[in-house]
């Protein structure tokens, strides 16, 4: 018993730690499952060789390929389904274009600058096609005029006949001018950038356009809505058809020519304006225009105030293109700085007694029906 007491005095004796640690000792015949989970996952690990690198290379690829694949499907299904869906939206735009122009025949500010976009016909003159956006141009700013300056209202009654009007007088000018191009491309005429800057600086000379840049401007905005180039465009139209009419109204040539001829010999000029001037106003007068020119006048045509300025009292002008007619004017006396002058005018045939032939050969087809409101 003495024994037995000192053991268990020296057991309490020894030190916690040591105990714990004898304690953490592996007892034989046990083992840690997670020691044998580890080596069961390292003895499952293929072995790689250099012969088997590329089976193993593919089995990695073919394992990522079901991810790939989906991914590379979705992005063509995001392009399919875009694509769809912009040839939709086109087709979509397209057909409210259509009902917008041709049955409901809008003149909005929106639809005339999709027509700048898309070449919408509004007819067929002979060979060519009159494109929407002409007709367009020409039927908005004669509109704005008469709203802007006439305060008149489109929408009631009167102002839908009149807008009527309007939509039939801008159609058959767009077709008009499409005749008068195929005319002058049979005989090649044209109209340079130079020509239309010499009418503009010709018209300026004589205050005709505002006193300056932005005057100008702004008289175009307010009584057309048209930018400057608006205007060059209206210009070179208008220059083109009277160049047309010039070249080949040879009957109006041959009158102005032996006129001229009868005047160097020495013929009356207030005779001769009595017997052929072929305007009423001044005929009976001997040519007299009955009113002082000036050089900014608005009732003469630029070129006609222009080759006056330049005469001496009892000098005759030449054979003068103003436009519509061609005239010889002259000078009969200065008061101040205003002209006194008589003028022999030779009246041009109208333009639809060339451009009648071809309508004739081949008639215009037209794309909308522009009816009279009840």
């Amino acid at each position: 018993m003495p024994k037995l007491r000192a053991f268990n005095k020296k057991v309490k004796e020894v030190p916690k730690a040591a105990v714990q640690s004898l304690q953490n000792l592996p007892i034989p015949g046990r083992e840690d499952p997670s020691d044998a989970k580890l080596v069961q996952a390292i003895q499952n690990l293929p072995r790689i060789t250099n012969e088997t690198v590329a089976e193993h290379r593919e089995e990695v690829l073919s394992s990522a390929r079901k991810y790939i694949y989906p991914l590379s499907h979705s992005k063509r299904r995001v392009v399919l389904i875009t694509v769809s869906l912009l040839i939709t939206l086109l087709i979509t735009f397209f057909a409210y274009c259509v009902i917008s122009l041709y049955r409901l025949q809008a003149t909005s500010t929106f639809m005339y600058g999709v027509t700048q976009v898309v070449p919408f016909p509004v007819a067929k003159a002979g060979s060519s096609w009159v494109s929407y956006e002409s007709y367009l141009f020409e039927l908005r700013h004669t509109m704005h005029y008469y709203q802007t300056q006439q305060s008149e209202d489109f929408t009631d009654k009167n102002g839908r006949r009149h807008l009527a009007q309007l939509k039939k007088q801008a159609l058959q000018q767009v077709i008009d001018d499409a005749y008068v191009k195929q005319l002058a491309k049979q005989h090649h005429i044209g109209v340079s950038n130079t020509e239309v800057n010499n009418e503009i600086a010709l018209l300026r000379s004589q205050n005709r356009l505002g006193s300056n840049d932005q005057v100008f401007r702004d008289v175009l905005s307010e009584f057309w809505g048209w930018t400057t180039e608006d205007f060059r465009r209206e210009l070179r139209q208008q220059m083109l058809t009277q160049k047309v009419v010039a070249q080949l109204d040879t009957a109006t040539n041959q009158r102005a020519q032996t006129a001229l001829a009868q005047l160097q010999a020495g013929t009356d000029f207030v005779t001769l304006a009595k017997q052929i001037s072929d305007n009423p106003s001044t005929k009976p007068n001997g040519g007299d225009y009955g009113f002082l020119i000036d050089a900014s006048n608005r009732d003469v045509p630029p070129q006609v105030v222009d080759a006056i300025f330049k005469l001496q009292p009892g000098q005759i002008t030449g054979v003068i293109n103003a436009g519509n007619s061609l005239e010889i004017d002259k000078l009969l006396d200065m008061n101040g700085t205003k002209a006194h002058a008589a003028q022999i005018v030779f009246g041009f045939k109208p333009v639809t007694n060339f451009i009648g032939p071809l309508e004739n050969k081949d008639k215009p087809h037209t794309y909308i029906t522009i009816t009279q409101p009840n």
